[in-house]
């Protein structure tokens, strides 16, 4: 991640109080999961007011931008959409929604989470390994 972007998340995270929900501590997990992927590089996309995006890609793609987006949506309180592009992952126990055209204009299977859910939380890492795996072999 470049030194500014980095400089943006870090402060979007020293300035977010989190909850009882416990979002900041997911987003922040799932920094720290998808960060210790062997050749996945992290952006961030700061949209003040909207969305907060955590981007990941591998060093590999070539066809994709990202394999995986962790959106922080700005509402009353804040919560995570995490989305994936539909052809890069399955949902076994259909826990995600198709989203037409939901991830920079392909279709996307996103996950919301509003509170912490150790379960849910697990599922979206092995969706999250799913889609690594396929872009590194893109």
């Amino acid at each position: 991640m470049r030194e500014k972007r980095e400089q943006e998340l870090n402060m979007f995270i020293e300035e977010w109080t989190d909850t009882s929900k416990k979002n900041r501590e997911i987003f922040l997990h799932f920094r720290k999961y998808l960060s210790e992927k062997e050749g996945v590089a992290l952006d961030f996309v700061s949209r003040p007011g909207l969305t907060y995006s955590l981007r990941a890609v591998h060093a590999n793609q070539k066809v994709k931008n990202l394999f995986v987006m962790v959106d922080v949506i700005e509402d009353a309180l804040r919560w995570l959409s995490v989305c994936f592009y539909s052809d890069m992952i399955t949902d076994p126990e259909e826990k995600g929604d198709f989203v037409p055209g939901g991830l920079l204009g392909e279709n996307a299977i996103c996950f919301d989470i509003e509170t912490w859910d150790d379960a849910l939380i697990q599922y979206i890492e092995c969706r999250m390994d799913e889609a690594c795996r396929g872009a590194a072999r893109e």
